[in-house]
C-alpha cells in the first residue's frame, strides 16, 4: 500500500483468557439505534459488525435484559428467542470475518420512558433522569421511575443471567455487565440516584451489593471467565453524582474479586495519571481494558487515541478500547499498523436514525484509494513514536 509499517504495542496480539486476540485494540460497545422496534438486530448490523472483524475483540452495542431496562427506541436487547435469532446472525458474519465479539448487557433504570418501553421505568430511588428523553415523537420529559422492591431487584439479577445465557447461546463468547454510563447498576452505585435505606443503600459496602448480585449472577450461568464489568468511576453522565467515588470502586473492586476470575474489568474514561486508576490496577487482578479519555463532543484526535491508548498500556492496562475510531474506521487496525490518515466521524445526525448510511458506508483505505485513483496517502506525522 505504499506506507511503512510503524511499531505500536497496540498491535501486539494478547489473550483474553482462553481466548487469543490478535491485537490489544478493542472496539467499545456504542449504541446506533439499528434494531427493530422490538429490539432484534437488523442485517444491516451485521455488516457494519463484520466490517470491523479485525479489532482484537468487539463489544457489541447495549442490549437490554428485560423489557423495562429499554432505554431509547431501537436499541437492541436479548430477553427472547427473536434477540438471539437476530445475534445470531451478527455474530456468525464476524466469525466468519475472523471476529471475536462480547455482548454488552445493560438496564437503563430511569433513563427510559414508556413511550419507548410501554412501561414505567424502574430504578433504586424515585429520582429521575434531570433531563428530556428522546422517544418516537420526539425529546419527552423524563418520568419519575418507580422505585425498586426487593422482588424487583430478585427479578432483575435473574434477567441479567437469563439474558447472559441467551448471549452465548446467540454466538457471543461472552458478556460485560454494564455498571457504567449513568444506567441503573451506577445509579444503585450513586449517592444522588440511591436513597435507599435497606441492604442496597445508604453505606458504600450496600450500593455495591446490586452489582455484586448481578455479576455474581451471570457468573453462575455461564461461567466468569466469559464476564466483563464495565465502570466509568466518577463519570457524570445521565444525571450521576456519585459522592465519594473514590471509596466506591475499591469496594467494587474487592466485590468482584472475591466472585471468581472475570475475563476483564473495563473502566471508561481512563486517565493514566488519575490516582484512582492506578489503585484499581494495583487492586484488579485480571485483564484490564480501559478506555482513553478523547473528548466526546470535540474532534477525534487525528491519530483516533492511539498515543492515548499507548500511555494506558504504557500505565497498566492489558487492552485498549475504542469508540469513534472504530465507528469511522472499519479497518482502522490496519491504519493503525501502517499510520495512515482515518476517515472523520460523519454528521452526528446519522449516529442513531438508523439505516446505512453513517453506518456502514465508511469506506477502508483501500477503498478510499480505489475511489480516489491514488496512491496511499503518507503515514501521520509522528506516527511512529510510541508513548
Amino acid at each position: 500500500m505504499g506506507a511503512t509499517a510503524i511499531g505500536t504495542p497496540l498491535l501486539q496480539p494478547t489473550r483474553l483468557g482462553g481466548l487469543p486476540l490478535p491485537n490489544r485494540l478493542v472496539m467499545a460497545p456504542m449504541t446506533r439505534n439499528r434494531a427493530s422496534a422490538d429490539g432484534v438486530p437488523l442485517p444491516v448490523m451485521a455488516t457494519y459488525y463484520a466490517q470491523r472483524a479485525s479489532a482484537g475483540l468487539i463489544i457489541a452495542e447495549a442490549s437490554t435484559p428485560n423489557a423495562v431496562g429499554q432505554t431509547y427506541a431501537n436499541i437492541t436487547a436479548i430477553h427472547d428467542d427473536a434477540h438471539v435469532a437476530g445475534w445470531r446472525r451478527v455474530t456468525d458474519a464476524v466469525r466468519d470475518a475472523g471476529g471475536r465479539m462480547f455482548l454488552q448487557i445493560q438496564h437503563g433504570g430511569c433513563v427510559g420512558h414508556p413511550d419507548n418501553s410501554g412501561l414505567t421505568p424502574v430504578a433504586p430511588s424515585p429520582v429521575p433522569l434531570p433531563d428530556t428523553i428522546h422517544t418516537p415523537s420526539g425529546h419527552q420529559p423524563a418520568v419519575v421511575p418507580r422505585e425498586m422492591t426487593a422482588e424487583d431487584i430478585r427479578g432483575t439479577v435473574a434477567d441479567f443471567a437469563s439474558a447472559a445465557r441467551r448471549a452465548v447461546d446467540a454466538g457471543f463468547a461472552g458478556v460485560e455487565v454494564h455498571a457504567a454510563n449513568g444506567y441503573l447498576l451506577q445509579q444503585f452505585l450513586a449517592r444522588n440516584t440511591n436513597h435507599r435505606t435497606d441492604a442496597y443503600g445508604g453505606p458504600v459496602a450496600h450500593r455495591v451489593r446490586f452489582v455484586a448480585e448481578v455479576v455474581r449472577a451471570v457468573v453462575a450461568e455461564i461461567g466468569a471467565g466469559r464476564v466483563g464489568v464495565r465502570i466509568a468511576p466518577g463519570i457524570t453522565v445521565n444525571g450521576i453524582e456519585e459522592g465519594d467515588t473514590e471509596d466506591i470502586y475499591p469496594a467494587l473492586v474487592d466485590a468482584l474479586k472475591d466472585i471468581g476470575e472475570l475475563a476483564y474489568l473495563h473502566v471508561v474514561f481512563a486517565d493514566p495519571d488519575s490516582a484512582l486508576f492506578r489503585r484499581i490496577r494495583a487492586s484488579w487482578p485480571g485483564t484490564l481494558i480501559a478506555n482513553p479519555v478523547l473528548g466526546w463532543g470535540g474532534p477525534l484526535p487525528a491519530d483516533g487515541g492511539r498515543r492515548a491508548g499507548e500511555r494506558l498500556l504504557a500505565a497498566g492496562a492489558d487492552l485498549v478500547s475504542l469508540g469513534r475510531a472504530f465507528l469511522a474506521n472499519p479497518d482502522l487496525v490496519e491504519r493503525m499498523r501502517i499510520g495512515a490518515p482515518l476517515n472523520p466521524v460523519q454528521d452526528k445526525g446519522q449516529m442513531y436514525v438508523g439505516g446505512a448510511a453513517g453506518y456502514t458506508d465508511y469506506p477502508t483505505l483501500r477503498e478510499a484509494e480505489a475511489e480516489a485513483g491514488s496512491a496511499a496517502p503518507a503515514p501521520l506525522s509522528g506516527a511512529g513514536s510510541v508513548l
